[in-house]
């Protein structure tokens, strides 16, 4: 008979890659439940995947577009269609937003598997992270499809665009790490998170270029970790004038807040089934 031995780590902040690497079957297991349980019991099933970033699109080009008419502004960096500049700028903010929603309930909603068996908890946001590149692959065709109606080619950047893809990643775990772990002490997440999304939204260069912002407040303005991560995904696409020197800001705060947030969840993992 194998006997398995737990034993307390000594370095209680520290990431066990090879524990993770053992339980990648349940990390994509969990993954696919997601999947599943997401789009289960309703009537269009998966078309919600495509649908809602399809709104979202509407009511920017409408508010933006329509309303604000920001690409017929003097001296205005739109120089595409404008329903591609504003998917463009969406194909980011997408997949942080869709992971930041889903990781907030994450471990409240899988309480019972916490509570009754042993496994890195990282594991469960982690989860999170994968789902969401289904809603980032829906927006990524629709933006193509958008490009094959207007006849529009992608900037030579295009090459440049697994760099950014990665930091969007990187962005999406920071999030989900945070408010998976902040959730389980504060359960006003619950209702916070929803409205940093839809802040969040507003105050991301998504659907109007970053050089609207006044030159005295833009290194306040990338202060905003998904700024950078938009706009360089964006110009990747559509090209247009060289990124600003203070993406670097948003950078390092995508970077910060990655190491931080680990070093905070991995505090409250060790109280995570008690809190529960």
């Amino acid at each position: 008979m194998i006997k398995t031995i737990i034993e307390p780590k000594k370095d209680k902040y520290r990431v066990d890659f090879k524990e993770l690497y053992a339980y990648r079957e349940l990390l994509f297991t969990l993954a696919y439940r997601d999947f599943k349980v997401k789009y289960a019991q309703t009537l269009i099933g998966f078309l919600w995947a495509v649908i809602n970033p399809l709104f979202t699109l509407a009511i920017l080009a409408f508010v933006f577009g329509t309303v604000a008419k920001v690409q017929d502004q003097p001296g205005s960096a739109i120089q595409a269609p404008y329903l591609i500049y504003t998917i463009a700028g969406m194909c980011g903010w997408q997949y942080f937003a869709t992971v930041l929603a889903d990781a907030g309930n994450s471990i409240i909603g899988a309480q019972q598997m916490v509570k009754k068996i042993y496994f890195p908890r990282l594991v469960i946001p982690m989860s999170k992270a994968i789902t969401a590149f289904i809603d980032f692959a829906m927006v990524i065709l629709i933006m193509i499809a958008l490009m094959v109606y207007y006849q529009y080619v992608p900037s030579s950047n295009i090459i440049y665009f697994p760099f950014f893809f990665l930091v969007a990643v990187l962005s999406g775990l920071a999030g989900g790490l945070w408010m998976s772990a902040l959730t389980i002490r504060f359960r006003d997440f619950q209702h916070i998170t929803p409205m940093l999304l839809r802040l969040g939204m507003y105050a991301t260069p998504i659907a109007y270029p970053a050089s609207a912002v006044p030159d005295k407040y833009l290194w306040l303005f990338y202060l905003n970790p998904m700024a950078g991560v938009v706009e360089g995904m964006r110009w990747c696409i559509i090209g247009g004038e060289p990124l600003s020197s203070y993406i670097y800001l948003s950078f390092a705060g995508i970077f910060l807040l990655f190491i931080l947030g680990i070093f905070y969840f991995k505090s409250v993992e060790r109280v995570m089934a008690d809190i529960l």
